[in-house]
């Protein structure tokens, strides 16, 4: 690979610039990306361009970015299936008697128990985050819309409690692949280590407790408190303006007409998706299992090695066809108009598809120009043990900021922290905790982060809306998170 230098943080860091700045996100992601191939290409045009061209192409040749952008596109299907066949109007009923119900006894406390349901159940589906975002985006959005909560907070919720709660009950792809790197660098108990770290994995703790205390409190700060605001004084649940990430479309589908509402008919679908996430995960990593034991054991270890992509797409697969037999059942609809309404959910969700490309696109021209390794490289040299632990996290934030992936920045810190951890005598656990915990940091603030995209979409907010309202907190979690490991760094030097 070539060396590049600081040219090579130059496409990421302008591509999420002007994304910021113009709310172009598209054209923002494919400036960054040709600007990366043009410096590539030692800065000829044509041929620059070229390869802005094929490096979209080369984003289909990995199965794992394929699976994920097709996992995109259908989930559109199954949102126009779960409003169309009166799920989430039945469920809506539901928890609207559960609010009188509520309310009976605590006045005004409706907007406080839902917001935490909602993050009660992104923190539950740890087994994977685009289930848990989406999961709670698109469970809980018709009712935070009937409570008058802004989109941006749902957002907020769904995002900041799918991520850390993987990372912190790693039974999962994110466990499996952690454990992994952990093997390459000589560790000889990978899942001791890991588990071991998450006592100084600070970043998702303090993440969840601050959405915890900012619904009880009811105390919002920076760009969120105006959207609430907003909401409260206008009702309107997005800026002026604003393009969500799934259009009106799909999050106000009409429900069929002179049909009963049922809460089953959205339940069973998502339920079948979670529980299809378990046994695909459990499936697609059997068979990485050597030594067969027990069930239960060689069960468990499956699952931490299955395929989170394969899963994702598996599980929306099986989840809309439950959905087709149990709507068929109930004669709801026949086989033609399942189809028409697949179609339509797909074309909708087509935007989604194409910034999840662009997304990896651009993740993929930052390892082509040794983004992460620049930036981890000029670091190395000045680094002592009690400020390495803070400077990891930061280190990690960055990169994982800069190319929307956290397990791209595991990938490139954890080979690069544990030696110097090693070499420094630093703790070994604190250091790995922090190379997780900056990951997952840097991957909640950037733009281009698929659980970031994700958590906009099944919310129907405006991506950028929701990146600049989640910032501030994120920034508060980040900052003490630092001050922890500079504190423990030189009580551990």
């Amino acid at each position: 690979m070539s060396d590049f230098g600081v040219l090579s943080v130059l496409p990421p860091i302008l591509a999420i610039v002007l994304a910021l700045r113009t709310k172009q996100v598209y054209i923002s992601l494919v400036v960054g990306i040709w600007l990366g191939w043009l410096i590539i290409s030692d800065w000829n045009i044509l041929e620059g361009t070229l390869a802005t061209l094929e490096g979209f192409v080369e984003v289909f040749k990995n199965p794992g970015n394929t699976r994920t952008i097709m996992f995109s596109a259908l989930v559109g299907a199954l949102l126009i299936f779960i409003q169309y066949s009166g799920g989430v109007k039945g469920f809506i009923l539901g928890i609207d008697k559960l609010l009188i119900s509520l309310e009976k006894k605590r006045m005004g406390k409706s907007r406080v128990i839902v917001e935490l349901i909602a993050l009660a159940t992104g923190v539950l589906l740890f087994i994977e985050t685009s289930i848990s975002s989406l999961t709670v985006g698109t469970l809980y959005r018709p009712i935070f819309d009937r409570l008058k909560i802004p989109r941006e907070k749902l957002a907020y919720i769904a995002d900041s409690s799918s991520a850390p709660s993987s990372i912190l009950i790693p039974f999962n792809a994110w466990g499996a692949f952690i454990m992994g790197l952990l093997l390459t660098q000589g560790i000889e108990y990978p899942f001791k280590t890991m588990i071991s770290a998450l006592v100084f994995n600070y970043y998702p703790m303090i993440t969840i407790v601050m959405v915890f205390v900012i619904i009880v409190s009811r105390k919002d700060f920076g760009p969120m408190a105006g959207a609430e605001k907003r909401t409260r004084d206008t009702g309107k649940l997005l800026n002026d303006g604003a393009r969500p990430m799934v259009s009106d479309e799909i999050t106000s589908f009409e429900m069929k007409e002179g049909i009963r509402p049922r809460a089953m008919n959205m339940v069973v679908p998502l339920g079948t998706m979670v529980l299809m996430m378990v046994v695909s995960l459990a499936y697609t990593g059997w068979s990485e299992v050597s030594e067969y034991s027990s069930f239960w054991n060689h069960f468990s270890q499956a699952l931490g090695r299955g395929s989170g992509s394969a899963a994702v797409l598996y599980s929306v697969t099986c989840s809309i066809l439950v959905a087709m037999i149990l709507y068929r059942i109930q004669g709801l609809m026949k086989v033609k108009k399942m189809v028409s309404l697949i179609l339509k959910g797909i074309s909708e969700l087509m935007p989604l598809a194409l910034l999840m490309m662009l997304a990896f696109s651009i993740s993929h021209v930052c390892n082509s120009l040794g983004t992460g390794e620049y930036v981890a490289g000029i670091t190395e040299g000045w680094l002592s043990p009690a400020l390495l632990p803070a400077i990891v996290f930061l280190l990690s934030s960055f990169i994982a900021f800069s190319t929307g992936t956290s397990w791209g920045t595991f990938a490139i810190m954890i080979s690069i922290a544990v030696p110097m951890a090693d070499l420094h005598g630093s703790n070994l656990f604190l250091v790995v905790a922090a190379t997780m915990g900056g990951g997952v940091f840097g991957d909640h603030c950037s733009p281009i982060s698929d659980t970031t995209i994700i958590s906009s979409m099944a919310s129907a907010s405006d991506h950028i809306d929701h990146v600049r309202t989640q910032l501030p907190y994120a920034l508060v979690a980040g900052t003490l998170t630092t001050l922890v490991y500079l504190l423990l760094g030189y009580l551990t030097a």
